[in-house]
C-alpha cells in the first residue's frame, strides 16, 4: 500500500516561514507545522511561535534532536559551528527533519520569496519533493509583511531590537552590531555564547563565532561604541542612495540592506 503524501512546512521562528504558514493555511488544510528547537534559541522565538499556532488555529509540532548542541560540540571535538562547518544545521534541524519524515513521501514547502537570489539547506531525500509557493505566486518581501500584518501576527518582536534572523542566539551569521545588542538585550545569552569560545580550544587553535575577533573582544566598550557607529555610517551612506525607506524598514526597525545581504541555512533563516 502506497503511503499518503504529507504536506510539511518546516517554521524557523522567522517572517517568511511565518507568512508562507499563514498564506498555506487555506490552501492546504492538511498541512503539518514543525518547528526543529535546537535548545539554544531566542525567548522571541518561542514567543513568536506561540502565537502563530494561535493564527493557525493548528499545533505545531517542536521536534528535538537526540543528541544536544552541546553533545555534538563533544562529538565535534569542541569546534563550534561555522559557515564552513555548519554542523548545527545538519544534526539539530536537517536531521531531525528527515527522523519526522521517515520514508513517507513528501512535499516540503520553503518560504524563499520571488524577490530573493539564492538556494540553501534542503534535503535531498528521494522521497522529498521540495516547492516554493512565493516563488511561483510572485509574492515578495513587501507583499510578506502585508501577510503578517493583516494577520495580526506582525514581525517577531527580536527584530524590535534590531536582529534580523531567526535561529539560535549565537548564529554566525550575525553582523557584529547584532552581538552588540545581543549583548544589550540578552546579556545572558550572549554570556553563555561567550563560554562556548572560552571552552572551545583545540591544539592552541581557538574557535570565535566572529571569525577573529572574540566575544570578550567584542564586548568591550570602546568596541561596542565603534561596532555601532560605523554600522549607523553604513547605514547613512545607504539611506544617501535611496530616496524613500521600504515597507520593511518602516514596519520593522531594520535596513532593507541587512535584509538583502542575509546569509543562512533555509531551514534556520526563513
Amino acid at each position: 500500500m502506497i503511503a499518503p503524501v504529507r504536506h510539511i512546512l518546516s517554521l524557523s521562528g522567522g517572517k517568511d516561514s511565518a507568512a508562507l504558514a499563514v498564506y498555506m493555511r487555506d490552501k492546504v488544510p492538511e498541512m503539518e507545522y514543525i518547528f526543529h528547537d535546537t535548545g539554544k534559541e531566542l525567548p522571541e522565538t518561542y514567543e513568536y511561535l506561540d502565537r502563530l499556532e494561535a493564527i493557525l488555529g493548528k499545533k505545531i509540532t517542536r521536534t528535538t534532536a537526540k543528541q544536544t548542541f552541546d553533545t555534538w560540540l563533544a562529538v565535534y571535538g569542541g569546534m563550534i559551528p561555522s559557515k564552513h562547518r555548519r554542523w548545527c544545521t545538519r544534526m539539530l534541524k536537517l536531521r531531525p527533519f528527515e527522523t519526522y519524515i521517515g520514508d513517507d513521501p513528501v512535499i516540503n514547502y520553503v518560504g524563499l520569496r520571488a524577490d530573493e537570489d539564492r538556494e540553501g539547506y534542503i534535503s535531498s531525500k528521494p522521497n522529498i519533493k521540495t516547492v516554493y509557493p512565493f516563488r511561483e505566486d510572485g509574492i515578495t518581501r513587501a507583499d510578506v509583511i502585508h501577510i503578517l500584518e493583516e494577520s495580526g501576527l506582525g514581525l517577531p518582536t527580536y527584530t524590535h531590537w534590531g536582529r534580523t534572523r531567526s535561529g539560535c542566539f549565537f548564529c554566525f551569521y550575525q553582523q557584529k552590531v547584532e552581538w552588540v545588542r545581543l549583548k544589550q538585550n540578552h546579556p545572558d545569552l550572549f554570556e553563555q555564547a561567550k563560554q562556548y569560545e572560552h571552552a572551545n580550544t583545540v591544539n592552541g587553535e581557538a574557535f570565535y563565532w566572529n571569525g577573529d575577533e572574540s566575544l570578550e573582544e567584542l564586548e568591550r566598550p570602546e568596541r561596542m561604541n565603534q561596532i555601532i557607529q560605523n554600522w549607523e555610517k553604513q547605514r547613512e551612506r545607504v539611506r544617501a542612495t535611496r530616496n524613500n525607506r521600504t515597507l520593511l524598514s518602516i514596519l520593522g526597525g531594520m535596513e532593507e540592506e541587512e535584509e538583502e545581504e542575509r546569509e543562512g541555512c533555509l531551514i534556520c533563516s526563513i
